[in-house]
């Protein structure tokens, strides 16, 4: 690149509020006093923080296209501080990082820090970093693992030119919950909960992380219990028109890995029919006889409504309480009856 031409890229990504210097990105993890996960992606371009929103059409929907206008690191070095532990790993070659350990100090259950640093293999100096915070759930009875589009969020997943419309016109905090649902999981936070000892939620969705931020600014605005965020591989923008079609069978490999993480908890899962959840979860209550309390599905997509009945069936032939539903009252009600919440 010409020096004279530096300045003026600077000029034009500044404007467009993308950063091509080295970026750090470190998700919520999880863990116990016996294993440790915490996920994030090193990328050397990526879009800013945004820091309003606004009715804006064409801002809302540039806002949306920069969160795929990503560059990732492979191959880059890691460091993790946690509680006084340091744990190294490399990058993937879309730059995302996995670290998963046994930790030596005993965890105290709650939210707890933790650093991760883009290291130079030249001098070993930090190049970039990032804060963020590992989950250690407490005893309690339940944790809830949900699906996000359509399941709480209005996100028309199965038609895409809806869904895309809904991406491009609406913002994290314009898009729209279903009307009562959080109230219901505001409720189920505290099913044979007390404030000292909250429920578990995490959320799992096919969506990709470069709707992380989008996604969990959407959550603390609704004020949807705080939790966990396990999404799908990042995409490029070439890969856009794709958003929200992850593999599904990967959705299954992050519930069970949940499931075998705690497996002194009841689970509530919480999903929706216009995609895979009917057949992921029915096949979870069968490879994990008596761990799963409840299945709650939101009937979106009526053509899915015959195989998602038949696998219901299955479901609670197995002694698993299921609730199909149209509106969230009929989920609330169904709550109630079953003892999850007053």
């Amino acid at each position: 690149m010409p020096l004279n031409f530096r300045p003026f890229k600077d000029s034009v990504l500044a404007w467009l509020r993308i950063t091509h210097y080295p970026v750090v990105k470190i998700y919520p993890g999880y863990g116990d006093n016996d294993d440790i996960l915490v996920f994030g992606h090193v990328l050397s371009m990526g879009p800013m923080p945004t820091k309003k929103y606004t009715d804006s059409f064409l801002i809302n929907m540039f806002s949306l296209l920069r969160l795929f206008i990503v560059r990732s690191r492979a191959n880059a070095l890691v460091r993790l501080e946690w509680n006084g532990e340091i744990h190294e790993t490399r990058t993937a070659e879309d730059g995302f990082f996995k670290l998963e350990w046994k930790p030596v100090n005993k965890i105290t259950a709650g939210w707890g820090a933790v650093r991760a640093s883009y290291i130079s293999d030249k001098d070993n100096s930090v190049i970039a970093y990032a804060e963020g915070s590992i989950y250690f759930p407490h005893t309690s009875r339940y944790s809830f693992i949900s699906d996000i589009d359509d399941t709480f969020l209005i996100s028309h997943s199965s038609n895409l030119r809806k869904r895309l419309y809904l991406l491009f016109t609406k913002n994290a905090q314009s898009r729209k919950p279903f009307d009562g649902v959080v109230k219901h999981y505001q409720l189920l936070s505290k099913a044979g909960a007390t404030n000292d000892i909250p429920n578990s939620f995490f959320y799992v969705s096919s969506s990709e992380w470069n709707l992380f931020d989008y996604i969990t600014e959407f959550c603390r605005k609704h004020e949807l219990p705080q939790g966990v965020f396990l999404l799908s591989q990042m995409k490029q923008f070439k890969d856009l028109l794709k958003t929200g079609q992850g593999k599904h069978a990967e959705k299954y490999v992050r519930i069970v890995r949940i499931l075998k993480a705690f497996p002194h908890h009841q689970y509530v899962l919480l999903g929706d029919d216009s995609q895979q959840d009917p057949t992921i979860y029915a096949s979870i209550v069968r490879d994990f006889p008596g761990k799963i309390f409840a299945v709650y599905l939101r009937r979106i997509l009526h053509k899915n409504e015959p195989m998602t009945r038949s696998l219901i069936e299955k479901i609670e032939a197995s002694g698993v309480h299921c609730s199909y539903f149209i509106h969230t009252s009929e989920a609330i009600a169904h709550s109630q009856k079953i003892g999850l919440i007053p």
